[in-house]
């Protein structure tokens, strides 16, 4: 039988190389973790992990259940397509709240309108302790900042969910050290090769719903610290400042005391990714108050067990 010459095989495309990656993680950490969960933020990259999930693991259902750590203070378009979707997947959700966090005393409330995106460390240590998770699957690229630029693929936490960049493993040849000692855990990050680029031209690809904070629309926004910040039940005008009402977009989501909006006209995938080329900045650092004036960096928060 005469095989086939090289030239004649289909070329795998960039996204197909990414995708072929990502769903081999996924499998792996299903096949070598015990209780791992797939976190999720409503947000872009999280809609594509379980787009990726349904790749590695349908018709089955998914061998891990999807965790949303929910700060409470959400844009309310990001639960109820969190709802939507977990609905329509048919998937199991479990919801670690803030909220209960600092009810139960083990964060304090830091106020109206402060971010409560670094308490959510402890809510998610709790939720590790109580469903014993060996393994949390996340959205993080490392375009988005330069702390997760050094972070592994397969990263081992210790038991407070701290991460040390001093000891982290070699991943060569795409071989993925899954092993862990009594009492630690894996953070494990299928999309990290991933660019923001990449994200858009794959959610084009296979048709993802999103929120619609991420198309351009009308909303009433403040300025702060150079930031477009959406006024919400969670963020009122400040002294001195005037809403204004503005045609905004998101290019990422999360607690909505610290997610700026962007000035954007684009409506479509398309007029987004040209928008993508054209910036200079990763969407966090262009609109994540808490990575860009935070007295706390992002490496501070990880060795306290953030994402």
């Amino acid at each position: 039988m005469q095989m086939p010459n090289s030239h004649t095989l289909p070329r795998q495309s960039h996204l197909d190389s990414l995708e072929s990656q990502s769903v081999y993680i996924l499998r792996e950490v299903a096949a070598m973790c015990e209780r791992p969960a797939l976190l999720f933020s409503g947000g872009k990259d999280s809609a594509v992990l379980l787009r990726l999930a349904e790749k590695a693991f349908r018709p089955a259902r998914f061998p891990f259940p999807v965790l949303h750590v929910d700060t409470g203070h959400n844009f309310p378009e990001v639960i109820a397509f969190r709802d939507r979707r977990m609905r329509e997947l048919g998937e199991e959700l479990i919801v670690a709240s803030v909220q209960q966090s600092i009810d139960m005393g083990r964060v304090t409330d830091p106020g109206d309108g402060v971010s409560r995106n670094r308490l959510q460390s402890v809510t998610l240590l709790d939720a590790i302790d109580e469903y014993r998770f060996d393994a949390l699957i996340g959205g993080a690229r490392r375009d988005e900042d330069k702390v997760r630029a050094k972070e592994r693929i397969v990263s081992v936490r210790d038991a407070f969910g701290q991460w040390d960049p001093r000891h982290q493993r070699p991943e060569l040849w795409n071989l993925f050290n899954m092993s862990r000692n009594q009492g630690r855990h894996l953070r494990v990050f299928p999309i990290s090769d991933w660019t923001e680029r990449d994200i858009w031209q794959y959610i084009e690809r296979e048709s993802i719903s999103l929120p619609e904070l991420y198309f351009a629309h009308d909303r009433d926004v403040v300025l702060r610290d150079s930031m477009l910040l959406a006024v919400t039940e969670f963020l009122q005008p400040g002294d001195g400042e005037i809403p204004s009402r503005s045609t905004v977009r998101f290019r990422t989501v999360g607690d909505a005391t610290c997610t700026a909006a962007v000035p954007s006209t684009a409506r479509t995938i398309q007029e987004i990714l040209r928008e993508v080329e054209m910036s200079d900045m990763s969407e966090r650092g262009a609109t994540r108050a808490d990575d860009r004036f935070s007295e706390h960096s992002m490496e501070e928060r990880k060795r306290e067990g953030y994402f």
